[in-house]
Formats: structure tokens, C-alpha cells, sequence
């Protein structure tokens, strides 16, 4: 771990990030007193996603996008949102 000044920084941010990059850290100081951290980024633990894999789990019907009928409509538009306690 090592500090860098704000200027060293704004002219030389390529190279304190390849030394990031290389799991070092770097503190940026203010007119010597620390002000930020650069750290490198954990490595996430999961795995890519893969397309495809819930082939055959999942099914929708053929008429999943059909118009209701009368009946639906009317449970939908008539129903109170919270039905009463029976």
C-alpha cells in the first residue's frame, strides 16, 4: 500500500490502476492527509448465467396472451382488490 497526492493521481491514473490491478492498494491524500482508497474489485462467485437453462422446467399455454372472457373481466374489474374476512 503506498499514497499518492490528488495531482499524481489525475495525471497518472492509468498507472495507479494497473497497480490496483495487480491487488495493490492506494491511498490519495489531500495536502497529505488520506482522503480515498483505491481497491481492487472482489472477484464475484457466480457463475455466468447460461441461456437456456430452464428449457423444459417452465411452460406457458399456447393462449397465455388471448383476450379474457366475460367471466375473467368481471373478476378482474369487479372484485374488490382486498375481499372481505369470510
Amino acid at each position: 500500500m503506498y499514497q499518492a497526492n490528488i495531482h499524481q493521481a489525475k495525471t497518472q491514473l492509468s498507472k495507479l490502476l494497473e497497480d490496483v490491478a495487480q491487488s495493490e492498494e492506494i491511498i490519495i491524500a489531500k495536502a497529505g492527509k488520506p482522503i480515498a482508497k483505491l481497491i481492487p474489485l472482489e472477484k464475484s462467485g457466480r457463475k455466468p448465467r447460461v441461456s437456456g437453462c430452464m428449457k423444459d422446467q417452465i411452460w406457458v399455454a399456447d393462449d397465455f396472451d388471448q383476450p379474457m372472457g366475460e367471466e375473467e373481466l368481471a373478476l378482474w374489474y369487479d372484485s374488490p382488490i382486498f375481499p372481505a374476512d369470510k
